[in-house]
C-alpha cells in the first residue's frame, strides 16, 4: 500500500508540474511538425528512440536543437545519441551529432536541456529529420518488491504520454513495448490503443511547448536484471608480445527481493516456473584470438564455462557457483590474454598506442562503477588516453616483480555504464626500447648472486 501511495503522489505531482510547465514557452524559431517516440521495455535497460521532424519558422537560421528532460530522469540517464537523417542516390543515411548538456535558465521546474550541434545550420523554412537515442537505467522498480521463488516479477515505470520538449508540436504519438503482454495496469490518456505486446498513445495534435501527461505502467518483465555493482578492469601490456586482462566484478540481482526458503529441487525440477526471474549463465563477448582464459572466485577455480573462439569474435558462456535471485551477489574473476600485435600500434610521432575497449565484456549487464586501469611497460613515459565520452582519469603506479622505477597505469574511471559505451579507446606513451633491458639483466644478475652465495 505504502508502495502504490508514493506511485500516486507521483503522479500528482506530476499533474501539478504539467500546469506550471505550460506557462513557460519555447523559442518561436522552431516548431516540431511530427514526433514519435518509441519506448523498449523488454530487459532492466530502457531504451527510447525519439524521430523529430523539426522546420525552422524563423527568419535566421538554426544552429543547433534542444531536447528536455524531467530532473528526475537526468539520474537514471546513462548515454543520449543524435543523428541528421540524409538522403545519398535514394537510400536514407544518418550522420552522428554531437549533444551536450546546457543551461537553460527558463526551463521550467528544473527540466534539464541537452544541445544537438548540427553540422550545417537549418535555414529558415527548411526542416530536418533528427534521430535520437536515449537510455536509461535503474528506471524500472519491481512492485511487488519482495517475491517467492515460485512467482514472477513484476515492475512498474513512469513516463509521459507526450513528448516532453521545449517546442510546440504539431503532431506526436508515443510507443511502449512490453516483453510480454501480462501488463497489469497502465495510465490511459485518450486516444491510447493496446495490441498485444505495445501501448499507443496518440496521435496528439498542436501540444503547446513542455507539455507533459504522466503515465503509469505495471508489468510482467523477468529478463535478467543483473547489474555489476563494481568492475575492475586491468590491462597490462608487455613488450614481449602480449596483453593480460583481469577483471574483478561484484554481480547484483537488481530485481524484487528474494523471499523464503530456496528449494534447489523445485528450481531444477520446473525451471520454467520456478525462479523465472532468476539468472544462472552469464555470456561475455571477448576478442579475437583470446588464450588463457580462467575463471575463479574466493573459493578456487570455476568449471561452469565454456569458452567458444572465432575468428571476428569469442564468447565464454559460465554460470554462477549458483543461481542468482533478486537481492543475490556473486564476487568473482576472468582472466585471458591477447596477441599483442592486434592491439598494440605505432602512431605517426613515433608514440606507441594501445586500442581497445571501453566498457563491460558482459551481454545486457548495466554497471554501476567501471575502473579500467592501463599498466604500461615500466619506462613508458608521457601517458595520455582518448576515450569517445567523458571519464574521470588519474595515474598510479604499480611495481611487479624485476621492476626498478614501477609502471605507470593510467586509471580511466565512469559511473553507469551500459553495453553501447563497449567502444574503441587509445592509450598513447612513449617508449625507449631500451628498458626491454632491465628485467633480462636484472634475472641474470639475480641467477649469478644466487650461484655465489650457494
Amino acid at each position: 500500500m505504502e508502495f502504490l501511495l508514493k506511485a500516486r503522489l507521483a503522479l500528482i505531482f506530476s499533474i501539478i508540474a504539467h500546469v506550471s510547465l505550460l506557462a513557460f514557452a519555447s523559442p518561436p524559431e522552431l516548431q516540431i511538425l511530427n514526433a514519435e517516440k518509441r519506448i523498449d521495455l523488454n530487459s532492466q535497460i530502457v531504451k527510447v528512440f525519439l524521430t523529430l521532424k523539426v522546420e525552422n519558422t524563423g527568419t535566421s537560421p538554426a544552429s543547433d536543437i534542444l531536447l528536455a528532460f524531467p530532473p528526475t530522469e537526468i539520474d537514471h540517464l546513462s548515454l543520449i545519441k543524435a543523428a541528421i537523417a540524409t538522403r545519398k542516390k535514394k537510400k536514407k543515411s544518418y550522420l552522428p551529432l554531437d549533444v551536450k548538456p546546457t543551461e537553460q535558465l527558463d526551463a521550467p521546474n528544473g527540466a534539464k536541456i541537452f544541445s544537438i550541434s548540427l553540422l550545417d545550420p537549418l535555414s529558415p523554412g527548411a526542416t530536418a529529420t533528427f534521430e535520437v537515442l536515449y537510455i536509461s537505467t535503474h528506471t524500472l522498480k519491481p512492485f511487488p518488491e519482495e517475491i517467492s521463488q515460485s512467482e514472477s516479477q513484476l515492475v512498474y515505470y513512469h513516463d509521459s504520454a507526450y513528448v516532453l520538449s521545449p517546442y510546440h508540436i504539431k503532431q506526436q504519438s508515443t510507443f511502449i513495448k512490453t516483453p510480454s503482454t501480462k501488463v497489469e495496469s497502465f495510465t490511459k490518456v485518450e486516444p491510447t490503443n493496446r495490441v498485444s505486446k505495445e501501448i499507443r498513445y496518440g496521435p496528439y495534435e498542436d501540444r503547446p511547448p513542455y507539455s507533459f501527461s504522466p503515465i503509469l505502467l505495471h508489468f510482467e518483465n523477468n529478463n535478467p536484471f543483473a547489474v555489476v555493482e563494481e568492475l575492475v578492469r586491468e590491462v597490462e601490456i608487455s613488450h614481449w608480445g602480449s596483453i593480460q586482462i583481469t577483471e574483478h566484478y561484484k554481480l547484483a540481482h537488481a530485481g524484487a527481493r528474494h523471499k523464503g526458503v530456496f528449494s534447489r529441487v523445485e528450481y531444477q525440477s520446473k525451471p520454467s516456473i520456478s525462479g523465472v526471474s532468476s539468472f544462472r549463465h552469464l555470456l561475455a563477448r571477448l576478442p579475437p584470438k583470446v588464450h588463457s582464459v580462467y575463471y575463479r572466485d574466493e573459493i578456487g577455480n570455476i568449471s561452469s564455462s565454456h569458452l567458444r573462439t572465432g575468428i571476428l569474435k569469442s564468447e565464454l558462456e559460465f554460470e554462477p557457483r549458483y543461481p542468482l535471485f533478486g537481492g543475490w551477489k556473486a564476487t568473482f574473476v576472468i582472466g585471458y590474454g591477447l596477441p599483442l600485435q592486434d592491439f598494440l600500434f605505432e602512431s605517426p610521432d613515433g608514440r606507441r598506442y594501445l586500442n581497445f575497449t571501453f566498457g563491460c565484456p558482459l551481454a545486457e549487464t548495466v554497471v554501476d562503477k567501471l575502473t579500467l586501469k592501463v599498466v604500461l611497460p615500466e619506462g613508458s613515459t608521457g601517458p595520455s588516453a582518448v576515450v569517445p565520452f567523458q571519464v574521470e582519469q588519474h595515474l598510479e603506479k604499480k611495481y611487479s616483480y624485476l621492476d626498478v622505477v614501477g609502471r605507470t597505469v593510467v586509471v580511466l574511471e565512469k559511473k553507469n555504464l551500459v553495453p553501447e559505451h563497449n567502444s574503441a579507446f587509445q592509450v598513447y606513451y612513449s617508449f625507449n626500447p631500451i628498458f626491454m633491458l632491465a628485467e633480462p639483466l636484472m634475472l641474470q644478475d639475480a641467477v649469478i648472486y644466487e650461484g655465489k652465495t650457494n
